[in-house]
């Protein structure tokens, strides 16, 4: 254990993990100072690289932006940015929309949005339906033969979570449940999305932490990577 050490000190950043595990490293900022993340883009800037920061309160985007102006791209619906110059941004080889996000209600929208920009960095576009929770089912069910088309989809809901099973039952590619932290009384938080969504009787669901965004972009790559070898 290294004592008395400055910033620099804290930061290990795993420059391998994309060629070892297909995700790179993404930094989690909720809980860093605004020193830490600014060693982390810097260092992630000298080697001439990029980096995806979730969950960057407005206040520190402001912050490293004024300290890396031009370098920083930040997304204030996902609360999300993109530590990279102009062309590595630039560089990112974008593929055919193979995945779809499918939301229960506007509410759930942050959430979509994280999800969106993860992927988008990962180099994976998505489309968005948003709006098509089980309260009016014909939403859904009208567009079930357009969202079988996709090889993928991710499924974002709170309150009682019901879109994650309806969703699975009307098509026949995997689905990635995302519990969101919309709700009151007692889906409150999440906690029955995320019950719902690990006990359905549906086969085919996947189920990533409340509000988690990025975990499901992550094992949607994951996900379509073994597609790719097959």
């Amino acid at each position: 254990m290294r004592e008395g050490g400055g910033v620099a000190d804290d930061v290990r950043f795993d420059w391998e993990r994309g060629s070892r595990a297909r995700v790179p490293e993404v930094v989690l900022a909720d809980s860093k100072s605004i020193e830490q993340l600014l060693d982390i883009a810097r260092q992630v800037l000298t080697r001439q690289q990029r980096v995806l920061m979730t969950r960057v309160q407005a206040d520190k985007a402001a912050m490293l932006a004024e300290q890396l102006p031009g370098q920083i791209h930040y997304h204030a619906q996902a609360s999300t940015v993109v530590v990279a110059t102009e062309s590595s941004e630039n560089a990112v080889p974008v593929s055919p929309v193979r995945v779809a996000i499918v939301a229960a209600g506007t509410s759930d929208v942050p959430v979509v949005a994280e999800v969106e920009q993860a992927l988008q960095y990962l180099g994976e576009p998505s489309a968005r339906y948003v709006d098509v929770g089980v309260a009016g089912l014909w939403r859904l069910s009208e567009l079930a033969d357009e969202l079988s088309s996709y090889s993928l989809l991710i499924a974002v809901a709170g309150m009682e979570g019901a879109l994650f099973s309806v969703l699975a039952g009307l098509v026949p590619v995997p689905v990635i449940a995302v519990p969101v932290s919309v709700g009151y009384g007692v889906g409150a938080g999440g906690h029955v999305a995320l019950n719902s969504a690990l006990s359905s009787c549906v086969p085919g669901i996947a189920v990533v932490n409340i509000d988690n965004g990025f975990g499901a972009a992550a094992l949607a790559l994951k996900l379509l990577g073994i597609n790719e070898k097959t």
